[in-house]
């Protein structure tokens, strides 16, 4: 197996690259369409097909020519509000997850003993989104699914700006600054008291 993250300083975004060496399959994980020459380049060097293009959320009405860009790539999207199902690429499959809350559409991926959760637990730290769009969803997405995962799962995030791209379910349970030790009424009303904004 193969895996890879790239991250991007500017932003803070982190998208994931795993391959199956062997069958010579992958699958992209929140790819930027900035990054797609590089992208290319990697998947060319490892001699690679690309599967899947996996997206846990997109704001492509705030990046204009992002979905074209992605769409270079010539790999199926995966996005919005898809149908839990399961992909496969060479002898590893990739679960897909409902896991609305940052926009209404938002998708986690199960990989082995990760999760790619995208802007799920982020909240206020996206730079293009800083206002979940379904506080309500978002609470029991994290809430009532990822935390009641396995403690030792990784948890790899879309986000890395003021964070770490990595950690666990346990972790996550006990110190996340939103949702680690606090009530649902206590979690909306710090959400309410966010700055106002239009979320995408």
């Amino acid at each position: 197996m193969y895996f890879r993250l790239l991250h991007d300083e500017r932003s803070g975004t982190v998208s994931y690259l795993l391959a199956d060496l062997d069958a010579g399959e992958a699958v992209l994980i929140d790819p930027r369409g900035d990054d797609v020459p590089v992208l290319a380049a990697m998947l060319d060097e490892h001699q690679l097909r690309l599967r899947w293009l996996l997206r846990t959320h997109e704001h492509d009405a705030l990046l204009a020519g992002e979905a074209a860009a992605l769409d270079a790539l010539g790999a199926p999207r995966i996005q919005h509000k898809t149908a839990q199902a399961v992909l496969t690429f060479g002898s590893e499959h990739v679960q897909v997850l409902q896991t609305p809350g940052h926009t209404a559409g938002c998708l986690s991926f199960l990989w082995r003993d990760r999760l790619f959760c995208g802007g799920l637990l982020a909240v206020d730290a996206c730079p293009v989104q800083p206002h979940p769009a379904l506080p309500e969803a978002m609470w029991d997405s994290v809430v009532n699914d990822v935390f009641n995962r396995p403690a030792e799962t990784l948890l790899f995030s879309g986000h890395a700006h003021r964070s770490r791209a990595v950690s666990t379910v346990l972790e996550q349970r006990r110190w996340h600054p939103w949702f680690g030790g606090t009530t649902r009424d206590e979690y909306l009303a710090r959400v309410r008291a966010l700055p106002a904004g239009d979320p995408a």
